[in-house]
């Protein structure tokens, strides 16, 4: 997450002070992301010192004020026409603990895969019901019509994230189901049958439905 650029973009609508950055930053993403004033003055003294963005007085309440100057408007322009890189794709925590609990001794890989979907799913429906009353901002108007629809788009991003993750959990547990069996019987692993259909979840994605197939408590995976 670029902290640098939100601020940037919040900084283009006017001059602002740290916190009022802060609560517009948190505003917009639903607090998602949030960020204490240590960090929103860190990151506008960094900017400040790569000319990014420039001290401009202070409001009645005698906050400091910071404005964006050209440079930050060059930078914040690049920022949003420019790709996000994936190609160094960030550590994902849950990747890299199914990675390790491979093969590791005393650890029910079926147990782990099952305690996170249950949790993903839980957020799924979470986000879902969060949506809903996001839509019914947005259709109402009104003046912060404008940090709802941004609230919105970030939560339908989280939305289709934890579907996806749902839906790879279960290719995880088909996948090791698998080689568990090629490994018992020393044959290659059938092709395995298409998923259930999804069952459809209230203005949102499709929650994924739970696998039929199951791996058996202490399992050996190769």
């Amino acid at each position: 997450m670029s902290i640098r650029h939100g601020l940037l973009a919040l900084l283009e609508r006017g001059p602002r002070y740290g916190s009022q950055l802060r609560t517009e930053f948190e505003s917009r993403t639903g607090s998602t992301w949030p960020l204490n004033v240590g960090q929103v003055y860190t990151t506008l003294n960094r900017l400040e010192r790569d000319g990014m963005v420039a001290q401009g007085g202070e409001d009645d309440a005698g906050h400091t004020l910071y404005a964006i100057t050209d440079n930050g408007r060059t930078e914040l322009r690049t920022w949003f026409e420019k790709p996000v890189d994936r190609t160094s794709p960030a550590r994902d925590e849950l990747a890299i603990k199914l990675a390790m609990a491979v093969g590791a001794p005393g650890v029910d890989i079926r147990a782990v895969i099952q305690s996170q979907r249950r949790h993903t799913v839980k957020a799924m429906q979470d986000y879902t019901r969060l949506k809903a009353q996001a839509l019914l901002a947005v259709e109402g108007g009104g003046a912060r019509e404008r940090d709802d629809v941004a609230w919105l788009l970030v939560l339908e991003q989280l939305i289709f994230q934890t579907e996806a993750e749902a839906r790879w959990l279960d290719h995880c547990e088909s996948r090791l189901i698998r080689l568990s069996a090629t490994a018992a019987t020393g044959a290659p692993a059938s092709a395995p049958a298409a998923p259930a259909a999804p069952a459809a979840a209230p203005n949102g994605p499709t929650a994924p439905a739970a696998p039929s197939t199951s791996i058996a408590p202490g399992t050996s995976i190769p």
